[in-house]
């Protein structure tokens, strides 16, 4: 379980990264949900797992 949250975490992060430069790449056009709702899904995986972690 602890393996699978920090792979989901680091997947998170990289699909956080590719929506904000598609969103600084369409100079704003497109909305800024494409990288924030990565990086919720990255924040809570991470949560999980340094909960897992104790």
């Amino acid at each position: 379980m602890k393996k699978l949250l920090l792979v989901l975490s680091i997947i998170f992060v990289v699909l956080t990264f590719a929506g904000a430069i598609y969103v600084i790449g369409s100079k704003g056009k497109v909305n800024a949900g494409y990288a924030v709702i990565p990086m919720v899904f990255a924040l809570a995986s991470f949560a999980g797992y340094r909960g897992c972690k104790k």
